[in-house]
């Protein structure tokens, strides 16, 4: 058997931006290594490779068995790697980020943990899911309630477009069978989203956790970001698939839910939603080195000087 070298590990800079990958790619029952920069997948069928620099997020279903090799070049290469229950329900590991700046993760912070800010971002949240309304002056109460209507009128409406029966959203990750067929396709669609959140907020370096509207959970933000989307993706899809009643509603989901996202650059939005949630700037990094010595009265010195004493001559 003929034993490739390995190529060099990419450095950041080199890695294509998060806008510019592919969303996600799902796989299942496939033996998953790696052929220099490539991700090779080996199923019965035979052998496929993926380039690791130009996805987003690998869904990993039953019976995927990955070399540590491959996820050395997953890690590297910034990819978001979530292992899946039977029908895409489980939500596990991420890659690293793609920028070794922290100016929007520190942005994040602070906003968060200022409670006039904090309240700020949250109702820009829910004015890009009202534009047409004026929300700044809403309490958080009524912003909840008032996306509590406007999700319920979108289950109406697409209950009605396509003669689905609808009673409410359960969501039993432990048994995913007895849920309808409606519920099955948003617990499997609303997965790949979460999933793709997921893997711009890390690729943009900011937390997860730390969410404006839901709090408390490693993956607040997550949830903040993916519900800017469900009434226009993950909804509209799980009441057309419950009408198409395919064999595997969670593997038909998946793939429209995929090319939905595609379709409507969720992804690339998300990039420009976020930078406009945390950031005033376009775009905050620079070419500058993102690396400082914090300083309580300038903000930030360069690093790398060696610096006198207090009333020393240099």
């Amino acid at each position: 058997m003929q034993i490739r070298a390995g190529i060099e590990k990419p450095g950041i800079q080199a890695l294509p931006r998060i806008q510019d990958r592919m969303t996600f790619i799902y796989l299942e029952r496939c033996k998953i290594s790696r052929d220099n920069g490539a991700i090779t997948v080996r199923t019965q069928e035979g052998i496929t490779d993926i380039p690791a620099a130009a996805i987003s997020v690998l869904l990993l279903g039953p019976g995927t068995d990955v070399t540590h090799r491959a996820m050395e070049l997953i890690g590297d290469s910034g990819v978001t790697v979530i292992w899946v229950g039977e029908h895409g329900v489980r939500y596990y590991a991420y890659g690293r980020a793609l920028t070794d700046h922290t100016t929007l993760l520190l942005r994040q912070a602070q906003l968060v943990s200022n409670e006039k800010k904090h309240i700020r971002v949250a109702r820009m949240m829910y004015q890009m899911r009202f534009p047409h309304e004026d929300v700044s002056k809403l309490t958080m109460q009524q912003l909840r309630g008032r996306e509590g209507s406007r999700i319920r009128a979108v289950y109406r409406e697409q209950s009605k477009k396509w003669n689905v029966p609808w009673k409410k959203r359960e969501y039993r990750p432990e048994d995913y069978e007895s849920g309808d067929p409606v519920n099955k396709a948003l617990s499997a669609g609303n997965a790949c989203l979460y999933g793709l959140a997921h893997a711009v907020i890390c690729a943009l370096g900011c937390s997860p956790g730390l969410g404006f509207v839901h709090a408390g959970h490693q993956l607040s933000f997550v949830y903040d970001i993916a519900d800017l989307y469900k009434a226009e993706t993950t909804i509209p899809i799980a009441f057309e698939m419950a009408a198409e009643d395919p064999e595997d509603i969670g593997s038909a989901t998946r793939t429209r839910v995929r090319d939905e996202l595609k379709k409507g650059k969720i992804l690339e939005r998300m990039v420009h939603d976020i930078k406009t949630l945390l950031s005033d700037e376009e775009d905050p990094e620079d070419d500058k080195s993102p690396i400082y010595l914090w300083d309580n009265i300038q903000g930030k010195v360069e690093y790398g000087v060696s610096y006198p004493e207090a009333g020393e001559r240099q």
